[in-house]
């Protein structure tokens, strides 16, 4: 698993003391209206939607904040009109980052992510530098404690349509294509199992270890650009134990 995965497990578990809950809420809802707006708001007709309110619903996000934000995409109220824009990168010790935005100034997001990689020892790289380095993929994080047996956990992930079941410390990670995501996430569901997370998201294909001090200034970059109103996710394939990112962040 990567280590962008442990580390948005541990800032999930302190979310809520977070007190920027609010700017989360307006990141979820800024999704599901471009969503909305780009396929539709059938959410059974909309996969890309449906995942995105469970994401919502899952954050404790108010079913009718959900309800407008969809009216907004489908231009039944009237809302600002976002783009959706990604940025590629490179952090400290070589790591590959990926910025996703949804943005009504691109000029304004341009700088702002540009000056989050170079404040904290990053550099913003050419379309294309980073991006072939992940694939999207649908993720669900499941806490080891409320798991059942590995054998069976395995056996009903594959059942269902996943591709893997991975061993993350603390977590299993189930791994499917995003075509099989609903059909994975409705069987864990059935099966009464609690979740940490369930979400569509981009997976890198390789990880690289960071130690000592570059594990730090890794964090504070990923933190710098996640503060950011225009960015929607932060993904990055670095590899740093789960003490030890617990530890640093």
């Amino acid at each position: 698993m990567s280590g962008h995965s442990k580390w948005s497990t541990i800032k999930r578990k302190k979310a809520a003391q977070d007190a920027k809950r609010s700017n989360m809420f307006a990141k979820l809802l800024r999704a599901i209206e471009v969503t909305a707006r780009e396929g539709g708001g059938s959410l059974e007709g909309n996969m890309t939607l449906a995942s995105a309110v469970e994401k919502a619903r899952d954050a404790s996000v108010p079913m009718e904040n959900i309800e407008r934000a969809i009216k907004r995409g489908t231009g039944e109220l009237e809302g600002a009109k976002y783009e959706e824009v990604t940025y590629e990168g490179y952090g400290p010790g070589g790591v590959a980052v990926l910025v996703a935005c949804l943005t009504d100034n691109r000029n304004r997001t341009t700088q702002e992510v540009r000056h989050a990689f170079t404040r904290n020892g990053g550099n913003l790289g050419e379309a294309g530098s980073t991006a072939w380095m992940f694939a999207r993929k649908g993720v669900i994080q499941i806490e080891k404690a409320a798991a059942p047996e590995e054998e069976q956990l395995l056996e009903l992930s594959l059942e269902a349509g996943a591709e893997d079941l991975s061993d993350s410390e603390s977590t299993w990670e189930i791994t499917c294509e995003p075509a099989s995501f609903r059909d994975v996430r409705g069987a864990v569901e059935s099966a009464g199992i609690p979740m940490l997370a369930a979400e569509l998201t981009m997976v890198p294909q390789g990880a690289v270890p960071v130690v000592g001090g570059q594990a730090k200034q890794v964090l504070a970059l990923l933190e710098g650009l996640e503060d950011l109103d225009d960015v929607q996710a932060v993904y990055a394939n670095f590899d740093i134990p789960e003490d030890v990112m617990a530890e640093v962040g």
